[in-house]
């Protein structure tokens, strides 16, 4: 297929080890018409062939020249028709079908108008520049929604793969992102539909650019408009979850001109595409960041390397990765493994896990790379075997199997095969005996000293970790030549640390509390906790009832229930948290003492526990937590039969049947793990499990009553800090012990000596009252904000013109941000200045001046396109139906006479997105107020009858079936969505005359979905509670309105570093 014979091939990196971005900028302004000729011109340079397609026809026309070209083969008119419209524009495959194709599925076969078949390739995976790269722009689409015109697309092969989005310089990037939110909702599925084989966005506005994969932009439009195509997949990706490109040593490449030199050279780009993107189980595609691409070619580099100067079975052979917890190593790992198995002379490679870390979604996802690869059993049967089989290429297993198998097999023709081992979480426990088979050494049996030979003669040694074992947190037992990552595995190959994860948006920084909770005798208030060793004085009944008291006290505080947002399709509230305790004693006295004092105050949490038999907490210098194994039948009975008894609570609430044998804590460690994930327990106490490798964005803060040091704090401390969206800004940490010193060391040991203020956040004074940034920058505080707020717009008065709106958004926008960082703040509690009513009057004017400012359908451009909104930050202050009807009942209690309290109750409704279409509705009862009137309850059945009279008028007005349009409208409050895609609402239309023509039917169709949407929004969230079946809680249905983006962003990015 080939059509070029290789006179020298060599493996250029994907990514530049080191890039000096251009120094010159230009200052002049540049319209967005400017900025895309200048890319186009640069493409052009860089060997792409620009062509003029605006419209479907060229393009289908374009794409079968090219596909003709890639496999040397001319179509006839009728072998083209029938192959691109059953393989390529098939109109029952969506984004998901048509990424498979190009992921997997990229060879399609071709019936032939003879009979005989031959395979057409969409794109060669083996020699990339076999692949014809094409650039198009201002490509028009006007069979959707609205007509809509494309900024820039990348052709390879003439299908769509990368799509770019310009903006000019100083509008905000998101605004880029968003326009690429409105085509896919608009247009990218209409026509011919190959634009949905776009693989990569790029985002720019010139001085900044980022990328994203399809499923990113596929899954935020499903998410935010309930409304998606059935092919989009639902996950919790938006914004946050885009890339900025980097070099080798992690420096940011983000203006357009050195983001095109680099990610859009020929070579990077297609090896992007046919290389580092990672469809995985649940059908998303992960394009992998810059580092993670680093770190896989240069292990592939050193299999090379160290194979061709025969270096195999040594250390040098070998080497680690240190990429911080959390930026995604598995991820790599598992690329690195798939590459590795390529490569001609390696006949295995041994992914080896921890065994607690095989969890159903790490075998689910380990099974996407080699179905049936990943076996959780205890047995060495099923890894012997795969370890025989000649097609298992890549092999999943635990420490654990494999060290029993070594043992089992002492001269197994497997030890000398070429292999390659990957060790995920490379830590310390991997550097005992068993490291020592496998490499050599020697092994203490009692008293004696036995040399080992290594067991695998001609292998390679990887290892990923998060936090490596320097000289300076080495333990002092063990092997002394294995007390380090780099004795263990040999020379680091690439870094990446919390703080280059933390300044990319990778990651989130930490907010630390320590509490004291222990009265010193001279009566001193210390800020920080006395540091005392006693156990005995620290597992007091006393202390451990003050500490208990604190956390639910401060639990909705903390874990931010008050604000709103969308996971997976539903709207909740808040996140929810761990509490990590010293020792199993410790446990079972914090987990009765939660529910006695939950009982006492009527909360509504749930609450968890999980511990199996690990040793006692020890003063390790490393700080490694032991890991608990899954067997139970260590634990002493007093501790066994506790355990039980709080897995039956559990069992109690989710209505299970778990306990503590070893099957059945197996799986209550799973599905507590999942639960965990979903934000359905609201605190989870532990010793030592899920501590480290467990990860949950739902997961927000971390309650410490035990001692951390070096790995083991940050493993723990880095539960909270996943990225989840804009309302979660930073991961909580509340420490009940004096662990400041320790928290610094290991930041500076694993992070750098600067580290802290990147790794932790300001303190309260820096925010509120403003303070000079790590550039020199002055940042405003809250205060000074507040004050420019109130002297610029008063309340009450219009803001008129453009720019002062603009500004007005900018500032608020601000504001939002910091309160969102302030409300962790004890402290702030009485000093927000603004009055809740004054902060519900600028919120309602916020929402006045988005809606009047919003683009409309079908407009590429806003008038204040420079400008981006941060709704999730506004829904965090949401006023809900309840705290109406708490304004409506003080307006009775009151002989219906304070009018003041109809002017709060209509702030407060303009205040809120939710409640704006509720407006009428209140009102109305409001009118139907008098002293008798019992305010919940007569609620309750003024919003039935309502509903009843409206739904009873739209179905006679635009003649409805009746019984499909209440079963419609019952299935659209029960999940929380109306569907209006699909024939649902064919469903519920008249039939019409079959000389109508079809377009007046979809101009009625439209109507109807139009009123549909109204009453909706008028009646959800309104209607009676209904009980969970998972649990006896009462579960209220609230609307998933749709996430829009709100708060400007910073004129500079806070993901771009000083230069050295």
């Amino acid at each position: 297929m080939s059509t070029y014979n290789i006179v020298l091939s060599t493996n250029e990196s994907t990514v530049v080890t080191e890039y000096e971005p251009q120094s010159k900028r230009s200052d002049a302004y540049q319209s967005e018409a400017a900025l895309e000729a200048a890319f186009i011109k640069m493409l052009g340079e860089q060997g792409y062939e620009y062509v003029t397609i605006h419209n479907a026809d060229a393009l289908i026309a374009n794409l079968r020249r090219q596909l003709e070209l890639l496999n040397n083969y001319q179509f006839t008119d009728k072998e083209w028709d029938s192959f691109f419209k059953s393989k390529i524009a098939n109109a029952n495959e969506g984004i998901v079908e048509k990424t498979r194709k190009i992921q997997e599925d990229y060879v399609q076969n071709l019936t032939r108008e003879d009979g005989t078949t031959m395979n057409i390739s969409l794109i060669d995976k083996k020699n990339i520049h076999n692949n014809r790269l094409q650039v198009i722009n201002q490509y028009e689409e006007t069979v959707g929604k609205h007509d809509t015109r494309y900024d820039v697309t990348i052709l390879v092969n003439g299908l769509p793969l990368v799509h770019v989005e310009l903006k000019r310089r100083g509008v905000a990037i998101k605004e880029a992102f968003n326009q690429i939110n409105r085509y896919q909702r608009d247009s990218f599925w209409a026509g011919c539909g190959l634009y949905e084989y776009v693989q990569i966005f790029v985002i720019s506005n010139g001085t900044f650019t980022k990328y994203y994969s399809n499923t990113t932009r596929a899954s935020h439009i499903k998410e935010n408009d309930g409304t998606g195509r059935k092919h989009s997949k639902k996950t919790s990706n938006s914004f946050e979850f885009t890339s900025y490109w980097a070099d080798g040593n992690n420096r940011v490449i983000a203006d357009l001109v050195d983001f095109t030199k680099t990610f859009f050279a020929k070579h990077t780009i297609l090896n992007i595409l046919t290389k580092y993107c990672v469809f995985t189980s649940e059908e998303l595609l992960l394009v992998m960041r810059p580092y993670q691409i680093v770190a896989t070619e240069r292990i592939l580099n050193r299999i090379e390397v160290s194979t061709n100067y025969k270096k195999t079975g040594t250390i040098e052979a070998g080497g680690y990765i240190w990429h911080t917890t959390g930026s995604g190593k598995t991820l790599t790992s598992f690329k690195t493994a798939q590459l590795a198995t390529g490569l001609t002379y390696i006949e295995k490679v041994l992914f080896v896990v921890d065994r607690k870390d095989l969890d159903y979604q790490t075998i689910k996802e380990y099974d996407r790379f080699e179905k049936g690869a990943a076996n959780g059993n205890k047995s060495t049967a099923v890894l012997q075997s795969q370890l025989e089989d000649s097609t298992s290429r890549i092999i999943v297993t635990t420490i654990q199997k494999l060290d029993v198998f070594i043992n089992k097999n002492p001269s197994h023709p497997i030890r000398n095969k070429h292999i390659v081992l990957v060790f995920d979480e490379c830590h310390r426990s991997q550097f005992g005996d068993m490291h020592t088979r496998i490499v050599g050494g020697h092994i203490k049996k009692g008293e004696k000293t036995i040399k080992v030979e290594k067991y695998f003669k001609n292998y390679h040694i990887f290892g990923f970790t998060g936090t490596p074992i320097f000289a300076v947190n080495a333990g002092t037992g063990g092997n002394p030549n294995l007390r380090t990552t780099e004795q263990a595995f040999g020379a680091k190959l690439h870094t990446y640390t919390i703080v280059d994860a933390i300044n990319d948006g990778n990651v989130l920084p930490f907010r630390i509390d320590y509490i004291n909770t222990i009265k010193q005798k001279d009566d001193k208030q210390d800020k920080q906790v006395a540091a005392i060793d006693t156990e005995e004085a620290l597992g007091s009944p006393e202390r451990i009832t003050e500490v208990v008291k604190y956390i639910l006290e401060h639990f909705d505080q903390k874990t931010m229930r008050n604000s709103y947002y969308s996971l997976k399709g539903q709207r909740v509230n808040g996140f929810n948290s761990m509490f990590a305790v010293s020792s199993i004693p410790v446990c079972k006295k914090y987990y009765l003492e939660f529910k006695k004092q939950i009982a006492e105050r009527h909360r509504d949490l749930t609450i968890a526990t999980i511990f199996s038999f690990a040793p006692n907490e020890a003063d390790s210098a490393d700080g490694i937590l032991d890991d608990e194994s899954f067997d139970t039948d260590d634990l002493d009975q007093s501790s066994r039969d506790f355990l039980d008894m709080a897995i039956k609570d559990y069992n109690k609430i989710f209505k299970t049947n778990f306990d503590t044998s070893s099957k059945g804590f197996q799986d209550y460690y799973k599905d507590l793990s999942d639960k965990v994930k979903k934000r359905e327990v609201d605190l989870l106490i532990v010793v030592n499990m899920f501590l480290t490798g467990f990860d949950a964005t739902t997961l927000n803060t971390l309650w410490v009553d035990k001692n951390l040091k070096m790995h083991g704090l940050i493993q723990a401390f880095s539960r909270t800090n996943r990225i989840l969206n804009s309302v979660k800004s930073f991961g909580n940490i509340v420490c009940f012990r004096d662990l400041e010193e320790a928290t610094n060391d290991a930041i500076a040991l694993f992070g750098d000596k600067e580290a802290n203020g990147i790794v932790l956040l300001k303190s309260y004074e820096d925010y509120y009252y403003g303070c000079v940034d790590d550039k020199g920058r002055e940042q405003k505080g809250y205060e000074e904000r507040i004050a420019e707020l109130l002297q610029k717009y008063p309340l009450g008065q219009p803001i008129v013109g453009e720019q002062n709106k603009k500004d007005f958004i900018v500032l608020f926008g601000n504001i939002l941000r910091l309160r969102n960082i302030l409300a962790a703040f004890d402290r702030f509690a009485g000093n927000e200045i603004l009055s809740p009513i004054d902060f519900q009057d600028y919120t309602g004017t916020y929402h006045d001046v988005y809606e009047e400012i919003k683009p409309k359908p079908g407009n590429k451009e806003s008038i204040m396109d420079d400008v981006v909104f941060e709704m999730e930050l506004v829904k965090q202050v949401e006023v809900n139906i309840d705290y109406i009807l708490m304004l409506v009942g003080k307006y009775h209690d009151g002989n219906c006479e304070d009018k003041e309290i109809l002017v709060a109750i209509d702030k407060a409704i303009k205040s809120s997105l939710q409640l704006r279409s509720k407006k009428e509705l209140i009102e109305n009862f409001i009118a139907t107020i008098n002293t008798n009137t019992n305010v919940n309850t007569d609620w309750q059945r003024f919003v039935r009858e309502q509903r009843e009279t409206d739904i009873q008028t739209l179905i006679t007005e635009e003649k409805l079936k009746p019984e499909e349009t209440r079963k419609f409208v019952e299935n659209a409050f029960r999940d929380g969505v109306l569907k209006t895609t699909g024939t649902d609402v064919d469903r519920l239309m008249p039939p019409v005359s079959r000389f109508g023509g079809g377009g007046s039917r979809d101009k009625k169709k439209q109507t109807v979905i139009e009123k549909l949407k109204r009453f909706f929004e008028k009646y959800f969230g309104l209607v009676s509670p209904e009980v969970s079946k998972e649990s006896d809680k009462v579960t209220y249905l609230y609307d998933t309105e749709p996430t829009l983006s709100m708060v400007a962003e910073e004129p500079v990015h806070y993901g771009m570093k000083k230069d050295n």
